[in-house]
């Protein structure tokens, strides 16, 4: 018998295929809602700015940086505007917030991304605990945080919805990670958002947190250049934006410690998962720290599996 004729496949209209661009655009995952990114001007925030408003937000830049705050808002006008704030003072929140509002009508979503890392560069002992420091760290990290949510969900709570997201990281989840004070405080952030996710979650307000492993960002890549001690701590964000070859270094550093090869973390890929979290299709999630790793924080083991 003659063999049967096989006829090509032909791939379904709207799935994409594999090799070839998908035509069809993905739905605006934000459209009509109202979010605040602080420490948005650059970095990890500015990535999130950016998606926010491709996917239909109207976004407010909160930062202290407003050379790059005005920038970046005039480029993605008039969804996006900005405003001066320093998340570890109250009544910066507290004004962003009302300003918001006032201008917006709503909020929908919090960002609380802001946050500083401290002397990276040296593996600081305990016994050189350094107070002044510490107090730096966790003004900013942790107060800011508990800040951005005590004023979200003040004029969250009588609409009976939204979302707060804040920025943790991998120094949150495992010890060893990052200098003590730093991770300190991130530990303190994955604490407040279960906490008020318990606290918010029967007034329709999800909580939740992201915990990124190391993204070659300028504050990262800053941290880490060989300047003096002193001089580190003082200014370790006042270097500008590093060289390409410095954040290729920097990457690469952080690709050999991943458990998953081939793939290089970039701020994009916390801003999809803030995206995630900020968009109905996490509309049950509360309480989580999404870990974006590679899996290091999951696959240290001893027996050399």
């Amino acid at each position: 018998m003659p063999a049967a004729e096989v006829m090509p496949e032909k791939p379904l209209q709207g799935i994409q295929v594999l090799g070839r661009e998908n035509n069809y655009p993905s739905p605006k995952r934000l459209e009509g809602k109202v979010a605040i990114v602080t420490g948005g001007a650059r970095g990890i925030g500015e990535a999130t700015v950016r998606l926010f408003a491709r996917h239909g937000a109207r976004v407010v830049i909160a930062d202290i940086e407003d050379t790059l705050g005005d920038a970046l808002a005039n480029s993605l006008a008039p969804s996006v505007t900005f405003v001066h704030c320093d998340v570890s003072l109250e009544e910066d929140i507290e004004n962003i917030i009302n300003s918001t509002v006032a201008r917006y009508g709503r909020l929908d979503i919090l960002f609380n991304n802001a946050g500083v890392l401290g002397n990276q560069s040296k593996n600081k002992s305990i016994m050189n605990f350094d107070a002044e420091e510490f107090d730096r760290i966790m003004h900013v990290n942790v107060r800011g945080v508990a800040l951005g949510m005590k004023h979200a969900a003040r004029v969250m709570v009588p609409r009976g919805f939204g979302c707060i997201i804040s920025t943790s990281s991998v120094a949150g989840v495992l010890g060893g990670l990052g200098p003590h004070a730093y991770t300190a405080s991130k530990h303190a952030i994955v604490g407040l958002t279960k906490n008020a996710a318990c606290e918010l979650g029967r007034f329709g307000i999800r909580v939740n947190c992201i915990s990124p492993f190391g993204v070659a960002t300028s504050m990262l890549v800053n941290a880490w250049r060989s300047h003096g001690e002193e001089e580190e701590e003082d200014h370790c964000m006042d270097f500008g934006n590093p060289t390409e070859e410095e954040v290729e270094k920097m990457e690469e550093f952080v690709k050999n410690l991943a458990n998953l090869k081939g793939l290089a973390l970039k701020a994009k890929d916390i801003a999809e998962a803030a995206l995630y979290l900020a968009s109905d299709e996490s509309r049950y999630i509360s309480g989580h720290n999404l870990v974006v790793d590679g899996g290091v924080t999951t696959s240290r083991n001893c027996v050399g599996l």
